[in-house]
């Protein structure tokens, strides 16, 4: 029985060869038809597409983030940036430096053609940035390889020197293993939005409105400059820890105000003597949490329509803030009496409780258009506000205002404390020992006097000596406490004096 061979013949030396040759020939038919056959301009298609055919396939996926989609800017993009340039490597060669007017901070973002490893759930991913020359048919139909004379750096159009026009095209890749397609899409790609927005916030300039000024080249609003922070406040520690917790629970509780259906809002009352700090604690609140202040000035409004339309013009992740709501505007109390104070109409109680605030202007502005501003449906024109009120005599707002929904929280500011003062000496005179042999005298002066933290950071001021502060400040509130001494006594004199008075007065 004849043995079979299950194993193919070697090729020899002279079939390598003669294969070669053929491909060779083929090859350079293909070449010699495609020059007769296509201009000039189509041939780099043709070859686009057959390198595309005949590639091998890659078991790898590329995302590509265009800068723009058609002519609208591509948020992806954008998002896809500003993350990415946040896991450069220490070790890259070439970066691109941006700088922004407006800005006052250095961007840097990697260049064209550099890489950047990541990593997601274990996912290995490969970022990079491409700037892509686009250049169009010449005057003289071809499309030659000339040197560009304008946009040298390739950030938008610009003119070859033989008269041809290019234009740029930027994009950014993002390769990774196919099977993790769908993680990339749903998680990784929602991932980097909610970051590139973190990134955006906390570079964001905080801006002061005044919602009353618009119209053509009016100044309406300035950068807010205020340095006050939560370090800088003289005030309680654990107070300033509640309202640090409340505002973060407030931020990431965006889902939960929808589900329990209600506007995503807070509102804040700081009540309190003045030169407690709560213009300094609402700068605070602007810094910490990046929201534009929206400035109202309610007896500047014309009315509950000019109040909704002042509305419309806020935006979201905004503080509004009405500031010395008892002297802003004397509204009615339910009952529809209210005494107004000198330089106002006369008040005469109407049925849907309006008053009138000027005799000048003279707009009709009521209650209820206030409340329905607060919470009512215009309060849902927007989401991520904070409403806060300021006012020196909280016994004199009305009822309504204070209940929760309106103004959830009440911070009372209060006269300073001995850790109050402790912020103050660290901010102004740089102590930061509680030990201090001043300390102990200044904490007993303190808490038997009412001083304010404005005050206190006005003496503070006087000298650049420490020495020579503290003992005018110590100087300070020992006259405080003899004027309060003394005004106690007179007003003692004067009580008994009309106590006294009216005993007489009721005797037969």
């Amino acid at each position: 029985m004849a043995s079979r061979n299950y194993f193919p013949e070697m090729p020899t030396p002279s079939s390598l060869l003669s294969a070669y040759a053929s491909i060779s020939t083929s090859v350079m038919l293909f070449r010699t038809m495609l020059n007769q056959l296509f201009p000039r301009q189509l041939r780099g298609y043709v070859m686009d597409a057959v390198r595309f055919y005949w590639k091998p396939k890659s078991s790898k996926l590329t995302l590509v983030f265009e800068e723009k989609d058609g002519m609208t800017p591509n948020h992806m993009f954008d998002a896809a940036e500003a993350f990415i340039c946040t896991q450069i490597n220490p070790d890259s060669d070439r970066l691109r430096i941006t700088k922004n007017v407006k800005e006052n901070h250095i961007n840097i973002k990697f260049a064209e053609s550099e890489e950047v490893i990541d990593s997601f759930e274990g996912i290995p991913l490969t970022w990079r940035y491409v700037n892509l020359n686009l250049q169009q048919i010449n005057s003289s139909g071809g499309a030659g390889d000339d040197d560009f004379s304008d946009d040298e750096f390739g950030y938008g159009n610009g003119r070859s020197s033989s008269g041809g026009f290019f234009s740029r095209k930027r994009y950014m890749e993002l390769k990774f293993d196919k099977r993790y397609k769908e993680i990339i899409i749903s998680s990784y790609l929602p991932f980097i939005i909610r970051k590139a927005k973190e990134l955006q916030d906390q570079k964001k300039v905080v801006k002061l409105h005044d919602l009353h000024i618009c119209g053509p080249g009016s100044k309406g609003s300035v950068n807010l400059d205020h340095p006050s922070t939560f370090d800088t406040l003289a005030m309680d520690p654990q107070m300033k820890k509640a309202i640090i917790d409340d505002l973060d629970l407030f931020l990431r509780r965006r889902d939960f105000y929808k589900k329990v259906g209600k506007a995503w809002k807070r509102g804040y009352l700081l009540y309190g003597p003045p030169g407690t700090g709560k213009s300094s604690l609402i700068a605070a609140i602007a810094n910490y949490l990046k929201f534009d202040i929206y400035d109202l000035q309610l007896m500047n409004v014309g009315g509950d329509s000019g109040l909704k339309n002042l509305m419309l013009r806020t935006s979201n992740r905004s503080i509004i803030v009405i500031e010395d709501i008892d002297c802003n505007i004397q509204l009615p109390d339910r009952n529809g009496t209210r005494l107004l104070p000198p330089g106002l109409s006369e008040y005469k109680p109407t049925r849907n409780l309006q008053v009138r605030v000027a005799r000048t202007s003279d707009p009709i502005f009521s209650l209820s258009g206030l409340l329905n501003f607060i919470d009512g449906l215009w309060s849902c024109c927007g989401d991520e506000r904070i409403i806060i009120f300021t006012t020196n005599h909280k016994e004199r707002l009305d009822p309504a205002l204070l209940r929760p929904g309106r103004m959830d929280v009440h911070i009372h500011m209060s006269y300073l404390t001995v850790d109050g003062f402790k912020t103050l000496a660290a901010n102004y005179l740089n102590i930061h020992d509680d030990n201090h042999w001043r300390f102990e005298e200044i904490n007993e002066l303190i808490n038997c006097n009412k001083v304010t933290p404005a005050e206190v950071a006005e003496e503070l001021m006087k000298s650049d000596n420490v020495e020579v502060v503290l003992d005018g400040f110590v100087n300070f509130l020992k006259r405080k406490k003899m004027n309060e001494d003394e005004t106690k006594d007179v007003m003692g004199d004067e009580n008994d004096e009309v106590h006294e008075t009216k005993k007489v007065k009721t005797l037969p």
